[in-house]
């Protein structure tokens, strides 16, 4: 199955790159959550405004991917968080509130969907999130989450 990715998949592609994936993974997974389009011819369209819209968000080059990462990597981010008796959320933490942190704590604007929170965190303490910067260049940030 031909398909055009609309958000970036880890491990497949990135968004507007036509990928041939087997069927039951693009009927059952990617296309149900909005990961993917089918491909058309006149999807073509549709490719170059996905790109566009990457290029204008992406960070240009691998050296200031490097450095945004070298500011990230020893940033620390605290997250106050509404959380029960036993140090329990409310929820969880997402990646826009990650992203919203980075931003008030003076550090660069990152966008949410290069966040990549592994593990839902759910707790309050000390956990590490992982953001992708450029496809070659990723940065760990420490995050604090405190119980309000």
């Amino acid at each position: 199955m031909k398909l055009i990715l609309t958000q970036e998949v880890t491990g497949l592609g990135a968004p507007g790159d036509v990928v041939e994936v087997k069927d039951g993974y693009g009927r059952n997974y990617l296309l149900p959550r909005g990961f993917a389009i089918r491909w058309t011819r006149g999807g073509q369209k549709q490719i170059d405004s996905i790109r566009r819209a990457r290029a204008a968000r992406e960070i240009r080059t691998l050296e200031d991917a490097q450095q945004i990462a070298g500011r990230l990597n020893s940033m620390r981010v605290k997250l106050n968080q509404r959380a029960g008796d036993g140090g329990r959320l409310f929820g969880s933490v997402t990646a826009g509130d990650v992203a919203e942190a980075v931003k008030s704590a003076g550090g660069p604007e990152v966008d949410k969907r290069r966040i990549e929170i592994r593990n839902p965190i759910k707790s309050v303490g000390d956990h590490k999130v992982q953001i992708r910067l450029h496809p070659e260049v990723s940065a760990t940030i420490a995050v604090q989450v405190v119980g309000v």
